[in-house]
């Protein structure tokens, strides 16, 4: 992966951060303890841009809580521009529970190495998100000077004026700025808008320069999942990235399509994958790699992803990832993530 510029790509997310409790495996009502932690699919994103050498702001509104000082506080710790976050002194922070299972006998036990989410974000700060959060001199100044803004479909859905907010973003003028939207359908915010959904997601889409989504949100939105079909669906994004069940990844870029397979590993949790992937494949794009290249970015990152805990991702050492991200086909397809091709295992 190679810089196109000498100056760090500008990357700024928008979207809700929440405040993440995770209970010890095994049914809820059994944890005596819970380990804190970051979500939020655009916060996720942004600290994976960080750790790739990507200038990442994020913009949002938080509560004048604890919950929301201590997001400000992990974000800027993990190199995150908070600056442009508005404190809501009226409503909370929003906070989920991950429950995790052991695989147990145990009544209302998950299985192993499964989560569940139960989410407490009704009426929270991020879902006043609206227009008006653009205007402040600081986030004007971030988008002005962006190569890159990201948000997700969550952010659509969080309210009315949040999805003007996002409508907003993708008819600003580009200016040489990308706007990228991942889909991240999700059903239970979109319950009292259910009937404008579909076209909702897809109007972002088209007004999208870098669409990410899964074949199987895919088809249950726009009833296809099938990435050559997709494609002539949506023919207005430059770039179309399509994740499937059989764990390649398609990347349209224009008329150009690329398909690479996902890592071998042993999944310990999935939550957070799908924004790693992004924050990857996004920082690859603004570094100026090939196609290629971003998807098994996206692929590197979702791995990390997927062999930790939290929702955020830990990637290997940048040199590592640039070795990995420049293998053969035949060694890529034999990768055992986190083992290098020599048997030995990254941090």
């Amino acid at each position: 992966m190679t810089q196109a510029t000498s100056a760090a790509p500008r990357a700024v997310t928008v979207g809700e951060g929440m405040a993440v409790l995770v209970a010890q495996p095994g049914p809820l009502e059994q944890s005596a303890r819970f380990e804190r932690g970051v979500g939020g699919a655009e916060a996720n994103v942004a600290m994976v841009l960080s750790q790739l050498g990507v200038s990442a702001s994020w913009l949002s509104r938080v509560g004048d809580d604890g919950f929301g000082r201590y997001l400000l506080t992990q974000l800027a710790a993990a190199g995150v521009d908070v600056g442009a976050v508005a404190i809501d002194p009226a409503r909370p922070t929003g906070v989920y529970v991950k429950e995790r299972g052991a695989g147990s006998d145990a009544p209302h036990d998950l299985p192993a190495h499964s989560s569940r989410m139960h989410y407490y974000r009704s009426g929270s700060a991020a879902s006043a998100l609206s227009p008006a959060d653009l205007a402040p001199r600081l986030a004007a100044r971030l988008l002005d000077r962006a190569d890159l803004v990201h948000f997700s479909g969550i952010t659509v859905a969080l309210s009315a004026s949040a999805n003007d907010l996002t409508r907003t973003l993708t008819g600003l003028p580009r200016r040489g700025r990308l706007v990228s939207f991942d889909l991240n359908y999700r059903p239970a915010l979109w319950a009292s808008r259910a009937e404008s959904a579909a076209d909702e997601l897809a109007a972002h889409v088209r007004g999208a320069d870098v669409v990410l989504l899964g074949a199987d949100e895919a088809e249950e939105m726009f009833g296809t999942g099938d990435p050559a079909a997709l494609r002539a669906l949506f023919p207005e994004p430059a770039q179309l990235i399509v994740k499937n069940d059989q764990h390649t990844v398609i990347g349209f870029d224009h008329d150009t399509a690329v398909e690479v397979p996902a890592l071998s590993l042993d999944i310990t949790e999935r939550i957070g994958a799908g924004d790693a992937f992004a924050g990857g494949y996004l920082a690859a794009l603004l570094h100026g790699a090939d196609p290629r290249t971003r998807l098994r970015y996206g692929h590197l990152c979702a791995a990390a992803a997927l062999t930790a805990t939290g929702d955020a991702a830990k990637l290997p050492p940048g040199q590592a990832l640039r070795r990995l991200a420049a293998l053969p086909e035949v060694d890529w397809a034999g990768l055992d993530y986190p083992h290098a091709p020599d048997g030995t295992i990254w941090p």
